[in-house]
């Protein structure tokens, strides 16, 4: 008889945050010295697969799933453990959006609200945009604020607040049902578990909120949130996302644009980040670059016309974003820019030459101690550390559950227990 493995406390691993990018898929160890506060134990990518993952949604789970497992193995031997079995992951993509939903109750009577009945209200929230649209799931529910008896509060009710009608406001992310059941199916083939997933915007806006403090999301501010192939933007003020789109164009377009001169992706990619500019005016001097290409001979390149060509590729790609974000202007104070493809020379300038509002680098300097890396301290890595500010919360609210199984495991052993179970004795 096959020995009953002893269940591991999830609390007792290090914290683990996972990021599906465009074309890898990277991951982070760390354990929490202080109060929001982090060592980094390691870090990892994987991108065997280039085309697993396209603007931030599985599109081959067993390719995917591959390099989930590949890169929790290399981050296991890294620190030193024998096996990280289960992460957090941040989940966006090209179809994500937000819509407002609520719920109702009446206490009959005056009375606190039990917590059961605000889990309740949130599970009606959820189903009632999954019954209504068959084909997308909600991905996450962000309380918004709450209405008792009639009176507005951002909080939800405190133990010893007595009410009769209780509402609560939730901002749902939704998106196609694929996105959701291709990323389980991921880890699952990894034979990995997700410990929760969260929102990406939530773990970049919880990281710089955590810096700044949280007077920034109650006066209002945006992120950019530029990624390889995909730019999305996000505005929140108070307790509510205002508004959230996810356009299909990124860092890797500009890469491109850049390689249909004549040379290849990889040496389009050196230029962009080793000479780029955003802006021809933004460039002091005008060096001349000859690149020898191994199919299209030299080509000639001037600091002054690869800025013009990334300049037009930037007005393409958020041009559309920035309108919509002129909408909000007057209800925010700060706009943050973070991602993997953030760190184009001049592009905060570039945002802040296009609108009114103060443009900051997304930082979570705050949250990582001082033997960290400088490189992990760069924007990249912000959607990673927010992950571990949130991991470490809801550690702290599951403490000693264990480590959940992945769907395989447990079709696994389903499978075993009827089969055996079906035997004659």
């Amino acid at each position: 008889m096959a020995k009953k493995q002893k269940e591991i406390a999830a609390d007792s691993l290090p914290l683990v945050a996972i990021d599906l990018g465009s074309d890898s898929v990277r991951a982070m160890a760390a354990q929490r010295v202080d109060k929001d506060l982090f060592h980094v134990l390691g870090v990892e990518q994987s991108n065997k697969f280039p085309m697993a993952i396209e603007r931030g949604v599985v599109m081959q789970s067993s390719n995917a799933g591959f390099m989930i497992s590949e890169v929790l193995r290399l981050l296991a031997n890294r620190i030193g453990v024998t096996n990280l079995p289960t992460a957090f992951v941040s989940v966006g993509g090209r179809s994500m959006r937000i819509v407002h939903v609520s719920s109702k109750r009446d206490q009959i009577h005056k009375r606190p609200v039990p917590k059961h009945l605000l889990d309740e209200m949130e599970r009606e929230c959820k189903q009632k945009i999954e019954l209504r649209y068959p084909e997308i799931v909600v991905l996450g529910l962000v309380p918004a604020y709450y209405v008792l008896d009639g009176v507005e509060q951002e909080q939800a009710p405190k133990e010893d607040q007595a009410v009769i009608m209780v509402e609560a406001h939730f901002i749902a992310f939704y998106g196609k049902r694929e996105l959701d059941t291709q990323l389980q199916k991921s880890f699952d083939q990894a034979g990995r578990s997700i410990e929760c997933s969260f929102i990406r915007p939530e773990a970049l806006l919880s990281a710089f909120a955590c810096v700044d403090g949280d007077e920034v999301l109650q006066r209002g501010c945006a992120v950019i949130d530029f990624g390889a192939q995909t730019t999305t933007l996000t505005v929140f003020k108070r307790t509510t996302y205002l508004f959230n789109i996810v356009l299909p164009q990124g860092g890797l377009h500009i890469t491109r644009a850049i390689a249909q001169q004549g040379v290849s992706e990889p040496t389009a990619e050196q230029l962009k980040c080793n000479y780029g500019f955003a802006s021809p005016a933004m460039v002091e001097r005008n060096l001349r670059m000859s690149i020898n290409d191994p199919i299209n001979g030299e080509v000639v390149f001037t600091s002054a016309s690869l800025a013009g060509i990334i300049e037009q590729k930037l007005e393409e790609i958020l041009s559309p974003l920035l309108q919509e974000f002129a909408k909000y202007e007057d209800r925010v104070e700060t706009l943050y820019i973070t991602g993997g493809a953030s760190m184009l020379n001049g592009l905060d300038a570039f945002v802040q030459q296009r609108t009114k509002v103060k443009v900051l680098y997304g930082a979570h300097n705050t949250l990582l101690d001082t033997s960290t890396e400088d490189k992990y301290f760069q924007p990249g890595y912000s959607s990673l550390v927010g992950l571990l500010l949130l991991g470490s919360d809801y550690r702290a609210l599951h403490r000693g559950e264990p480590v959940k199984k992945s769907g395989l495991v447990e079709k696994w052993r389903t499978y075993t227990i009827d089969f055996f179970s079906d035997q004659e004795m």
